[in-house]
């Protein structure tokens, strides 16, 4: 496995990171995200310095993450229910 070492600038620090480089694009990407959301919450609130910037960015990505998460569970939850109803189909055409 190829790794990379790369620098990730969030809230003007540099964070040199050794990564895989399957990996490297989507560090570069969320990173420029991170960067993006820190710039809306300094836009459009009255955030006082980069610390509450980055908390709300935190609070935002993990919410996201969590919706995500309950979403898919809810819709693995709904095609295990119909591959069943499907199933018990199939097993009474074969009676």
């Amino acid at each position: 496995m190829e790794v990379r070492r790369i620098t990730i600038t969030i809230a003007g620090r540099n964070y040199p990171l050794n990564v895989p480089a399957a990996e490297e694009e989507t560090l570069r990407r969320v990173g420029k995200q991170i960067e993006g959301m820190i710039k809306d919450f300094e836009r459009n609130f009255d955030v006082r310095d980069k610390q509450d910037a980055l908390a709300m960015c935190a609070l935002k990505l993990g919410t996201n993450a969590e919706v995500s998460q309950v979403t898919n569970e809810k819709n693995m939850n709904a095609a295990n229910e119909r591959l069943t109803q499907i199933n018990q189909i199939l097993e009474a055409l074969e009676k």
